[in-house]
Protein backbone atom coordinates (compact mmCIF):
# COMPACT_ATOMS: atom_id res chain seq x y z
CA UNK A 1 0.00 0.00 0.00
CA UNK A 2 1.52 3.40 -1.68
CA UNK A 3 0.14 7.18 -1.30
CA UNK A 4 0.97 8.81 -4.62
CA UNK A 5 2.45 12.00 -3.91
CA UNK A 6 -0.90 14.38 -4.36
CA UNK A 7 -2.42 11.77 -1.95
CA UNK A 8 0.07 12.74 0.92
CA UNK A 9 -0.43 16.07 -0.15
CA UNK A 10 -4.13 16.21 0.52
CA UNK A 11 -3.52 14.48 3.90
CA UNK A 12 -1.04 16.65 4.80
CA UNK A 13 -2.83 19.58 3.58
CA UNK A 14 -0.33 21.71 1.92
CA UNK A 15 1.06 22.62 -1.35
CA UNK A 16 4.03 20.87 -3.00
CA UNK A 17 5.92 23.70 -2.51
CA UNK A 18 5.75 23.42 1.38
CA UNK A 19 5.92 19.52 1.14
CA UNK A 20 9.13 19.89 -1.38
CA UNK A 21 10.45 22.02 1.49
CA UNK A 22 9.41 19.35 4.08
CA UNK A 23 11.54 16.71 2.02
CA UNK A 24 14.74 18.84 2.23
CA UNK A 25 14.60 20.65 5.49
CA UNK A 26 12.80 18.06 7.80
CA UNK A 27 13.22 14.72 5.93
CA UNK A 28 9.47 14.12 5.09
CA UNK A 29 9.63 10.64 3.67
CA UNK A 30 8.86 9.69 0.08
CA UNK A 31 10.28 7.25 -2.50
CA UNK A 32 10.98 7.24 -6.14
CA UNK A 33 9.78 5.05 -8.84
CA UNK A 34 9.73 5.40 -12.21
CA UNK A 35 10.61 8.97 -11.60
CA UNK A 36 7.34 9.50 -9.85
CA UNK A 37 7.54 9.87 -5.80
CA UNK A 38 5.31 7.48 -3.75
CA UNK A 39 4.84 7.52 0.18
CA UNK A 40 4.61 4.70 2.68
CA UNK A 41 1.36 5.55 5.21
CA UNK A 42 3.29 4.24 7.88
CA UNK A 43 6.21 6.18 7.20
CA UNK A 44 4.12 9.37 6.93
CA UNK A 45 1.51 8.74 9.89
CA UNK A 46 4.62 8.58 12.53
CA UNK A 47 6.48 11.35 10.42
CA UNK A 48 3.55 13.89 11.21
CA UNK A 49 3.32 12.60 14.71
CA UNK A 50 7.18 12.78 15.48
CA UNK A 51 7.09 16.13 13.89
CA UNK A 52 3.53 17.13 15.15
CA UNK A 53 2.63 18.27 11.91
CA UNK A 54 -1.40 17.57 11.72
CA UNK A 55 -2.30 14.75 9.21
CA UNK A 56 -5.80 14.49 8.06
CA UNK A 57 -7.63 11.55 10.03
CA UNK A 58 -8.86 10.06 6.80
CA UNK A 59 -5.63 8.82 6.77
CA UNK A 60 -6.18 6.25 9.86
CA UNK A 61 -10.30 6.50 8.15
CA UNK A 62 -8.70 5.16 4.76
CA UNK A 63 -7.42 2.06 6.67
CA UNK A 64 -10.25 1.29 8.49
CA UNK A 65 -11.92 0.94 5.19
CA UNK A 66 -9.69 -1.11 3.50
CA UNK A 67 -10.17 -4.60 3.00
CA UNK A 68 -7.79 -6.24 4.84
CA UNK A 69 -8.64 -8.74 7.21
CA UNK A 70 -7.39 -7.88 10.65
CA UNK A 71 -9.16 -9.47 14.02
CA UNK A 72 -10.02 -7.12 16.66
CA UNK A 73 -7.61 -5.59 19.06
CA UNK A 74 -8.92 -7.83 21.93
CA UNK A 75 -8.40 -10.50 19.80
CA UNK A 76 -4.59 -9.62 19.16
CA UNK A 77 -4.12 -8.65 23.05
CA UNK A 78 -5.07 -11.78 23.86
CA UNK A 79 -2.13 -13.32 21.38
CA UNK A 80 0.10 -11.07 22.12
CA UNK A 81 -0.48 -11.29 25.78
CA UNK A 82 -0.66 -8.16 28.71
CA UNK A 83 2.70 -8.26 30.70
CA UNK A 84 3.15 -6.63 33.85
CA UNK A 85 6.27 -5.16 35.49
CA UNK A 86 8.32 -5.10 32.35
CA UNK A 87 11.61 -3.98 33.64
CA UNK A 88 14.17 -0.74 31.96
CA UNK A 89 15.34 2.64 33.13
CA UNK A 90 15.75 4.01 29.45
CA UNK A 91 14.47 3.10 26.12
CA UNK A 92 16.48 0.33 24.72
CA UNK A 93 16.86 -1.50 28.14
CA UNK A 94 12.61 -1.36 27.83
CA UNK A 95 12.58 -2.26 24.37
CA UNK A 96 14.92 -5.52 25.14
CA UNK A 97 12.72 -6.60 27.98
CA UNK A 98 9.51 -5.95 25.51
CA UNK A 99 10.94 -8.02 23.02
CA UNK A 100 11.34 -10.83 25.00
CA UNK A 101 8.00 -11.27 26.00
CA UNK A 102 6.81 -11.16 22.37
CA UNK A 103 4.76 -14.37 21.11
CA UNK A 104 7.37 -14.78 18.41
CA UNK A 105 8.10 -17.53 15.81
CA UNK A 106 11.46 -19.67 16.49
CA UNK A 107 12.91 -18.02 13.39
CA UNK A 108 12.70 -14.81 14.07
CA UNK A 109 16.26 -13.00 15.33
CA UNK A 110 15.17 -11.29 18.44
CA UNK A 111 18.12 -9.36 18.70
CA UNK A 112 17.54 -8.35 15.42
CA UNK A 113 13.96 -7.22 16.58
CA UNK A 114 15.71 -5.25 19.30
CA UNK A 115 18.15 -3.11 17.44
CA UNK A 116 15.38 -2.47 14.66
CA UNK A 117 13.13 -0.77 17.46
CA UNK A 118 16.11 0.97 18.80
CA UNK A 119 16.80 2.34 15.14
CA UNK A 120 13.16 3.35 14.72
CA UNK A 121 12.97 5.08 18.34
CA UNK A 122 16.09 6.87 17.44
CA UNK A 123 14.55 8.07 14.22
CA UNK A 124 11.66 9.60 16.38
CA UNK A 125 9.68 9.19 19.52
CA UNK A 126 6.95 6.55 19.81
CA UNK A 127 5.20 8.07 22.24
CA UNK A 128 1.97 9.28 21.77
CA UNK A 129 1.08 11.10 24.56
CA UNK A 130 -0.68 10.09 28.25
CA UNK A 131 2.27 7.82 29.01
CA UNK A 132 1.77 5.41 25.73
CA UNK A 133 3.98 4.63 23.50
CA UNK A 134 3.67 2.31 20.29
CA UNK A 135 6.74 0.71 19.18
CA UNK A 136 6.91 -1.05 15.82
CA UNK A 137 9.62 -1.90 13.14
CA UNK A 138 9.04 0.69 9.92
CA UNK A 139 8.77 -1.96 7.28
CA UNK A 140 6.40 -4.59 9.35
CA UNK A 141 7.51 -7.01 6.31
CA UNK A 142 10.60 -7.29 7.75
CA UNK A 143 9.69 -9.68 10.47
CA UNK A 144 7.97 -11.90 7.53
CA UNK A 145 5.57 -13.01 10.18
CA UNK A 146 1.91 -14.66 9.18
CA UNK A 147 -0.17 -12.65 11.75
CA UNK A 148 -0.45 -9.91 13.42
CA UNK A 149 -0.23 -9.58 17.22
CA UNK A 150 -0.39 -6.60 19.93
CA UNK A 151 1.45 -7.18 23.17
CA UNK A 152 0.38 -4.65 26.13
CA UNK A 153 3.53 -4.19 28.17
CA UNK A 154 2.65 -2.02 31.99
CA UNK A 155 6.59 -0.99 32.96
CA UNK A 156 7.69 -1.21 36.24
CA UNK A 157 8.62 2.58 36.25
CA UNK A 158 7.69 5.17 34.07
CA UNK A 159 10.65 6.03 31.34
CA UNK A 160 11.32 8.97 29.21
CA UNK A 161 11.11 8.01 25.43
CA UNK A 162 11.10 11.76 24.75
CA UNK A 163 6.77 11.46 23.83
CA UNK A 164 5.59 14.41 22.11
CA UNK A 165 3.49 15.53 25.20
CA UNK A 166 6.99 15.52 27.36
CA UNK A 167 5.43 12.72 29.97
CA UNK A 168 7.18 9.88 30.54
CA UNK A 169 5.55 6.51 29.13
CA UNK A 170 4.47 3.62 31.22
CA UNK A 171 2.72 1.30 28.69
CA UNK A 172 3.69 0.34 25.49
CA UNK A 173 1.49 -1.52 23.08
CA UNK A 174 4.01 -3.21 20.75
CA UNK A 175 2.39 -4.19 17.11
CA UNK A 176 3.72 -7.06 14.80
CA UNK A 177 1.83 -7.41 11.66
CA UNK A 178 2.56 -8.84 8.04
CA UNK A 179 1.98 -6.14 6.07
CA UNK A 180 1.89 -2.59 5.53
CA UNK A 181 -2.12 -2.32 5.29
CA UNK A 182 -2.95 -4.71 8.45
CA UNK A 183 0.05 -2.46 10.36
CA UNK A 184 -2.07 0.90 9.79
CA UNK A 185 -5.36 -0.81 10.13
CA UNK A 186 -4.42 -1.86 13.44
CA UNK A 187 -2.60 1.68 14.32
CA UNK A 188 -5.99 3.13 13.80
CA UNK A 189 -8.03 0.90 15.84
CA UNK A 190 -5.24 1.65 18.52
CA UNK A 191 -5.77 5.47 18.32
CA UNK A 192 -9.56 4.88 18.56
CA UNK A 193 -9.07 3.08 21.50
CA UNK A 194 -6.44 5.01 23.33
CA UNK A 195 -8.81 8.19 22.78
CA UNK A 196 -11.09 6.76 25.70
CA UNK A 197 -10.49 8.27 28.97
CA UNK A 198 -11.29 5.68 31.10
CA UNK A 199 -9.09 3.02 29.49
CA UNK A 200 -6.65 5.32 29.74
CA UNK A 201 -7.12 5.50 33.70
CA UNK A 202 -7.37 1.49 33.29
CA UNK A 203 -3.65 1.72 31.76
CA UNK A 204 -1.95 4.05 34.41
CA UNK A 205 -3.51 2.20 36.86
CA UNK A 206 -1.90 -0.87 35.74
CA UNK A 207 -5.39 -2.15 36.10
CA UNK A 208 -5.94 -6.16 35.91
CA UNK A 209 -5.88 -7.50 32.73
CA UNK A 210 -9.32 -8.59 32.33
CA UNK A 211 -10.81 -5.18 33.35
CA UNK A 212 -8.32 -3.79 30.55
CA UNK A 213 -9.84 -6.19 28.03
CA UNK A 214 -13.75 -5.69 29.04
CA UNK A 215 -13.36 -1.97 28.02
CA UNK A 216 -11.44 -2.79 25.28
CA UNK A 217 -14.31 -4.67 24.50
CA UNK A 218 -17.06 -2.46 25.47
CA UNK A 219 -15.51 0.12 22.84
CA UNK A 220 -15.33 -2.57 20.23
CA UNK A 221 -19.05 -3.40 20.73
CA UNK A 222 -19.81 0.51 20.39
CA UNK A 223 -18.68 0.46 17.21
CA UNK A 224 -20.68 -2.25 15.59
CA UNK A 225 -23.19 -1.44 13.47
CA UNK A 226 -26.46 -2.56 15.11
CA UNK A 227 -28.51 -5.30 13.35
CA UNK A 228 -30.40 -4.57 10.63
CA UNK A 229 -34.38 -4.67 12.03
CA UNK A 230 -36.62 -7.56 10.26
CA UNK A 231 -39.84 -7.03 9.14
CA UNK A 232 -42.76 -8.77 11.24
CA UNK A 233 -44.52 -11.22 8.93
CA UNK A 234 -46.79 -9.71 6.29
CA UNK A 235 -50.28 -10.91 6.09
CA UNK A 236 -51.78 -11.26 2.62
CA UNK A 237 -54.25 -8.86 1.12
CA UNK A 238 -57.63 -10.99 0.37
CA UNK A 239 -59.47 -9.81 -2.31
Amino acid sequence: MQLSFAEALRYLNVSETTARRWIRDRGLPVHQADERLFVNPVELWEWALEHKVAVSAELLARAQRSQETVAPVSELLAAGGIHYDVPGRDPGGVLHAVVERLPLPPFVDRSFLTTALAAREAMGSTGIGHGIAIPHVRNPILLQVSAPTISLCLLREPVDFNAIDDQPVHTLFAVISPTVPAHLRILAELSFLLADADLRSLLAARAPAEQILDRIRVLEESRRPAPAAHPGPTRGVER
